[in-house]
């Protein structure tokens, strides 16, 4: 992977996110923003190497999720606001939810397993 602005720790970071079924968009994304205090759109385009569209659909889960907050930058003469965007809670408390959901996923798992055992034993 290898982006511009992506360490080798944000590397791992991605692949970790992107394990829990996060898709690589928004793993990239949400790595990007641990690392600012805020951002545009086109900033995290050019270091994460995603496409306009990939940095949107990832923005609209993120906020969706309500870990991003998005803020209009008034730009000089016409065409579209700038839009800049910050994590809108720690990124350990993202972790923290992340992790809840994973034991519940988990939780599932393991009920299916003992569901299917039952099943196999009758």
């Amino acid at each position: 992977m290898s982006e511009r602005g992506f360490s080798k720790k944000d590397e791992t970071l991605v692949d970790l996110l992107m394990s829990t079924g996060m898709p690589k968009n928004v793993a990239k994304t949400l790595a990007f923003l641990r690392k600012k205090n805020e951002t545009t759109s086109v900033e995290i385009e050019i270091s994460t190497a995603l496409r306009q569209p990939e940095v949107s659909i990832a923005m609209q889960e993120l906020r969706r999720r309500k870990w991003v907050t998005k803020r209009d930058i008034k730009k000089e003469g016409k065409g579209r606001p700038i839009h800049a965007y910050r994590l809108a809670i720690p990124f350990e408390k993202i972790v923290e939810m992340m992790e809840k959901e994973e034991r519940k996923r988990i939780e599932k798992i393991e009920g299916n397993i003992h569901q299917l055992k039952q099943i196999a034993q009758s």
